[in-house]
């Protein structure tokens, strides 16, 4: 039994110091690239822009559904261009809806923009007169596009899907201009100019030609680009200044190794030997989170590094229970092994309920709220989670081989 606890615990410190040099950038970086810490917009600094969305063509009892349709649309182009974490949300101002866009890192707002885009516009026209004619047709009523393959040929084409009402005018459209190219602009730019072959009923159309794989897909993106619900016009920018998130950054680092010590200090004086143990096990807790959070990657925001130090806090009351419980098996005349071992399980039962009401908070607080809470509820449960091990498995096994194997 010995022998068993000592591995155990030789891994978990083997662990916890391939862990800690993980998460210690500086040296980290020096050994490898990957997984540099992900700091959010008011941690790292970036670009700041709000963009105001036209709803004056969309019905009003549509117009909820059209703005988190235009929040997911902007959340997806932006992460095309690999902007970690981006923060999009909609904020009502002067009564009308401003969609609001945090990019964390991005110093160069002109570079920003460019990502987003400045309201492109997709719509369909058909040919008359040497030149093409507006239609109702636009990107409103494109439901998706995607990269496909010829059954026969298997060369890249581009399969279009609208919705129902699109569908309809899609096939209206194409009725009367068989034989005729119809074309399609983003931003009064030509892209495309495929011919009619026939008339196309049930929403479901494929632009076929010369197309390499990366043609297809760049043709893909700008239809996906310019498929927005209601157009929006950019009406404030700026930047947040890095130093700033850099002193937030640094404060809230101090908050939590203050915190921690504090903890520390508490368990030592009151606990004895086990407040030694606990305090141990608590910092191979924050090494083995803060990894987890690394290693995902968790986008790092002032919110975020509410919730674990929040955790760091809960960590140590499992503990608690457990010592507690086991004064009291002491208390009854058990000796110290047995105590130890049934503090262990008659604190278990308390410990998964009031963690597991935890997490359930986190998950609601994660699924139904913005995104900067998010960050709160994501690594409050991590926290939470990891606390069950740290004081089910790490603890005990120092409490065994430290207190009890020397026996």
């Amino acid at each position: 039994m010995k022998k068993k606890n000592i591995i155990i615990l030789i891994f978990i410190l083997l662990f916890s110091i391939i862990a800690g040099v993980f998460i210690y950038q500086p040296f980290w970086q020096k050994i490898s690239s990957f997984r540099p810490w992900v700091l959010g917009l008011d941690l790292a600094g970036g670009s700041y822009l709000v963009y105001k969305i036209d709803l004056s063509q969309v019905e009003i009892s549509d117009q909820e559904t059209v703005v988190k349709g235009l929040r997911d649309v902007i959340e997806k182009r932006v992460n095309l261009f690999g902007v970690s974490e981006p923060r999009v949300y909609i904020e009502t101002a002067a009564g009308e809806k401003r969609l609001i866009v945090e990019l964390a890192g991005v110093k160069e707002i002109d570079k920003a923009i460019q990502m987003i885009g400045e309201t492109p516009l997709l719509d369909f026209r058909e040919f008359k007169d040497n030149s093409f004619v507006p239609t109702s047709l636009n990107g409103r009523y494109l439901k998706s596009a995607r990269v496909d393959f010829d059954s026969i040929t298997r060369q890249p084409v581009v399969a279009l899907e609208f919705n129902a009402e699109g569908a309809f005018v899609f096939e209206k459209l194409t009725e009367k201009n068989i034989g005729q190219p119809i074309g399609i602009f983003l931003d009064n730019q030509l892209i495309e100019a495929p011919v009619v072959r026939e008339k196309i009923s049930g929403g479901r159309a494929q632009i076929t030609g010369n197309f390499t794989l990366d043609s297809a897909r760049q043709l893909v993106q700008r239809f996906n680009a310019g498929a927005l619900p209601a157009p929006i016009t950019l009406i404030n920018q700026q930047t947040v200044d890095a130093e700033l998130g850099e002193d937030s950054l640094n404060k809230a680092i101090k908050a939590g190794i203050i915190g921690a010590l504090a903890i520390m200090v508490f368990m030592i004086v009151y606990y004895r030997v086990f407040g030694i143990f606990a305090s141990f096990a608590l910092l191979i807790y924050v090494i083995l989170s803060l990894a987890i959070f690394k290693i995902i990657p968790i986008t790092l925001t002032l919110a975020g590094i509410a919730g674990f130090i929040l955790s760091i806090g809960m960590a140590i009351d499992a503990n608690i229970l457990v010592f507690e419980r086991t004064k009291e098996e002491i208390k009854k005349g058990l000796p110290k092994a047995v105590a130890v071992e049934e503090g262990f399980r008659r604190a278990w039962t308390s410990i998964r309920d009031s963690n597991i009401t935890t997490i359930i908070t986190s998950v609601i607080l994660y699924y139904f709220t913005s995104s900067f809470v998010k960050g709160f509820a994501l690594t409050l449960a991590i926290g939470v989670l990891v606390s069950m091990f740290s004081a089910i498995i790490i603890t005990r096994t120092i409490i065994r081989v430290f207190l009890l194997d020397k026996r």
